[in-house]
């Protein structure tokens, strides 16, 4: 970008945040300037809003968060959800249908903003500790409309599962996924990182154009084919190192903090 971009917008896991789940000192401070700047930054991630707390204490309370790949809206001032777009009954029982006929022994959950509930072959990962899976059954499971549909399968990658359940359900609803866990994850079919934040840069009245945007895996596809100038870390999946504009330092190196101190260069430093 030749001007500073209006808008900074970047994915967590795996772009700013660390291997070992920690935020350096240095990105905490490089996403400082952005607002000392006058600019605006949205933190994009596939994460739910119950997992926002460390986040929201790392960064401090500033702006709007986009939770589960865009089907949450979240203020990271009073840390409550204040929007969300979900799969309705009826598409959420026919994608689960497809989804165990295009892919035997996948194990489907439903991620809730505070909550997860389960069918009996669901696998919990990492990102389910501190909550309990419930398992109201099969009548009970799809009753209410879903925010993130998420499956996990017992020998299968992730790039293995999209691959099988893209053709099944990809009609129906985004499908994607955002790590190598052997997990898929789907949402709304018109939701993405790139709808939410086309709706947020709206209120703002700031144009695509405008945006620099951060990521690292296949969920992040739509906000860097959306944005301005997009950014991949060096440690991102295969398929989004092909297509941004710039490929930066991992997020073990602070790549995201380095590009953002290029952007918004201290007074006296240009």
């Amino acid at each position: 970008m030749s001007t500073p971009p209006r808008l900074v917008a970047t994915d967590l896991d795996g772009t700013v945040v660390r291997s070992d789940g920690s935020i350096s000192a240095r990105t905490a401070a490089a996403f400082a300037r952005i607002e000392q700047a006058g600019a605006h930054f949205v933190l994009v991630t596939g994460r739910p809003p119950r997992l926002m707390g460390p986040i929201a204490e790392a960064f401090g309370p500033h702006g709007t968060a986009i939770c589960s790949n865009g089907a949450f809206s979240y203020d990271m001032r009073s840390r409550e959800v204040v929007a969300e777009y979900a799969i309705d009954t009826v598409t959420l029982a026919e994608t689960a249908r497809r989804l165990r006929v295009a892919v035997p022994g996948i194990g489907l959950a439903v991620e809730h903003a505070n909550e997860i509930v389960g069918d009996e072959l669901y696998e919990a990962g990492d990102w389910d500790t501190g909550v309990t899976v419930e398992r109201p059954g099969e009548d009970k499971l799809w009753s209410r409309p879903a925010p993130k549909l998420i499956g996990r399968h017992p020998v299968l990658s992730a790039d293995e599962l999209l691959a099988l359940a893209a053709p099944a359900i990809g009609g129906l609803v985004t499908v994607y996924h955002s790590n190598g866990l052997r997990l898929v994850e789907a949402v709304a079919s018109d939701v993405s990182k790139a709808h939410a934040l086309s709706r947020l840069v709206d209120t703002l009245h700031i144009k695509a154009a405008e945006v620099a945007a951060f990521g690292d895996m296949p969920n992040d596809l739509p906000m860097l084919e959306w944005a301005g100038a997009s950014y991949a870390v060096a440690n991102a999946h295969p398929s989004v190192l092909g297509m941004v504009d710039q490929v930066i330092a991992s997020n073990d190196d602070d790549g995201v903090a380095r590009i953002i101190e290029q952007l918004f260069p201290l007074p006296g430093r240009r």
